[in-house]
């Protein structure tokens, strides 16, 4: 009985985590390495350097990129749980995004949707990005727990 409430435990608390994040390919960032961010670098990360952090998993393209999340995971971890940063500022809820296209921001690491015509890191830095940077902050205490 112990066994399965901790099963029943785990299960819960790592879907309720998840929730935060913008699993799209089972990864935070869709497998992007986000130490890598920070080095002007957008890259995939690899399986074999992997962890699983806040119920969810990252990826990274090396053992060293993966110490140095250890060592500060709040540092490296998207803003909004990976979701665009934009669409947040705007109130338009969780949206997917193109890996590729991010911002350092205050030491921050911000996601974007990137597709075709649309490139919402262009329209970020275009419309006061500090004006959305306060809006999505407001709007992400209020989406994460819906």
């Amino acid at each position: 009985m112990k066994n399965i409430c901790i099963v029943l435990f785990l299960t819960i608390s790592t879907t309720f985590f998840a929730q935060d994040y913008n699993l799209k390919k089972g990864y935070v960032a869709e497998g992007y390495d986000v130490v890598e961010y920070f080095n002007n670098n957008a890259e995939n990360g690899d399986e074999e350097f992997s962890i699983a952090y806040d119920g969810v998993k990252f990826k990274f393209i090396s053992a060293e990129n993966l110490a140095k999340f250890k060592k500060n995971p709040a540092k490296y971890s998207p803003q909004y749980g990976g979701f665009c940063a934009y669409a947040i500022g705007k109130g338009a809820g969780r949206v997917s995004i193109n890996p590729k296209t991010y911002e350092i921001r205050d030491g921050k690491l911000y996601l974007f949707y990137n597709s075709w015509l649309n490139n919402t890191l262009k329209d970020w830095k275009e419309e006061n990005p500090e004006k959305l940077q306060n809006k999505a902050d407001e709007n992400w205490l209020k989406i994460k727990d819906n």
